[in-house]
């Protein structure tokens, strides 16, 4: 196994790094009509803080921003050690509660002067409805919902890890080629993509699509016991987390020689897909990238059979807003990242789908993945 990628050593976040996110998303809270955000354990907290908790338990744990107060992180006792040495000193108060105490009551000063609070997705119901208990004039509104661009916009080290990720990607990809797919099983080959994964430098692997012949029809396919046979189309969509940012790329192979009509499909996901690269632009809307694919697709006729959003946001998720669909009009600006990823699918038959992650620059879109788009043949 070669190693075309050379180590990524990211350059840390900083205390101050923290600060001005916390600061933006209290802005960008107040714009939106909230008294603050509620932030539980999850990818908004580490975009925030940089903390991630070991263990989610049932435990409180909730980063409370407000205008007029400084950030504070409510924490167990047990995990306040922690958070402390993830966060470092001086970017928030920690105020940490004993089993046995109520934290509803240690959390609800915080929240005194009632109202609407944007809340991270992924709270816990039960955490939220004991702050209701507690704090009966307040409501809360997802995050998702209140302000979906809160983690959109990346800085330069985030860009710079969104880089090294595709990167990796690419190298597994050029790896994948190498090895043997007819007479495997799906699972096998996406094993071997996983491993590649993580031989690159991925900590952690989020999906390993493989789907071959009738099952690449199925834009999420699980990879399952299905033998690869000679002249199987076979779509690879694969990605995680390298120093905590995302891949995601995809590309379609073929077993053996194709015919002329998948080689035509192929040619039509891939003019589609540069066409919706090519829309990329500051001032664009996102669904501008979407209709510039789908209109290429359309044309050949295969639009009924190209079911799924053109793309979606990548950060410190592998999915996060924006997304790149019909009626999404909010405009494209340079730092947002995300996958354009067209594809058509023929049931019964095979399916096609190209996809890379694309930064907006000031000059238009920017590939984080650069491997060959061409329909590669594979053994």
């Amino acid at each position: 196994m070669s190693s075309s990628t050379q180590p990524f050593a990211p350059e840390p976040f900083t205390v101050d790094d923290y600060r001005a996110r916390m600061a933006r998303a209290v802005e960008s809270a107040t714009g939106a009509g909230l008294a603050g955000v509620l932030v539980a354990p999850g990818p908004d907290l580490v975009y925030l803080t940089g903390y991630q908790p070991t263990a989610i338990t049932e435990r409180l744990t909730v980063l409370v921003l407000a205008a007029g107060q400084d950030p504070v992180l409510v924490v167990p006792t047990l995990e306040a050690p922690d958070a402390e040495r993830a966060v470092g000193a001086g970017a928030l108060t920690l105020r940490d509660w004993k089993d046995g105490v109520d934290p509803y009551g240690v959390a609800a000063p915080l929240l005194d002067g009632g109202g609407r609070f944007g809340v991270s997705d992924n709270a816990w119901a039960m955490h939220l409805l004991g702050l209701q208990q507690a704090l009966p004039d307040t409501s809360y509104v997802s995050l998702t919902e209140a302000l979906p661009m809160l983690r959109a916009v990346k800085d330069e080290h985030e860009l710079a890890r969104l880089a090294a990720a595709g990167a990796a990607a690419d190298a597994t990809y050029e790896e994948i080629l190498k090895v043997r797919f007819a007479g495997r099983r799906e699972l096998e080959v996406a094993a071997d993509l996983a491993d590649l994964l993580r031989h690159f430098g991925h900590s952690q692997v989020d999906f390993t699509v493989v789907g071959s012949g009738p099952n690449g029809a199925n834009p999420h396919h699980e990879a399952g016991e299905r033998v690869i046979e000679h002249g199987d189309m076979v779509v690879l969509d694969f990605g995680g987390l390298l120093a905590g940012y995302g891949s995601d790329t995809s590309r379609t192979v073929h077993v053996g020689e194709p015919t002329a009509e998948e080689r035509r499909v192929h040619d039509v996901v891939r003019e589609a897909q540069a066409a919706g690269v090519a829309a990329v632009r500051p001032g664009a809307a996102c669904q501008d990238v979407d209709r510039a694919a789908r209109a290429v697709i359309t044309e050949f006729g295969y639009g009924e059979r190209f079911i799924h959003r053109t793309g979606h946001g990548i950060g410190v998720t592998t999915h996060e807003p924006p997304y790149m669909i019909e009626g999404e009009e909010r405009e494209l600006v340079p730092g947002m990242c995300f996958s354009v990823e067209p594809g058509v699918y023929l049931p019964g038959r095979f399916g096609v789908r190209i996809e890379d992650i694309v930064a907006v620059t000031e000059e238009g879109g920017r590939r984080l993945n650069g491997t060959d788009r061409g329909l590669a043949v594979v053994e």
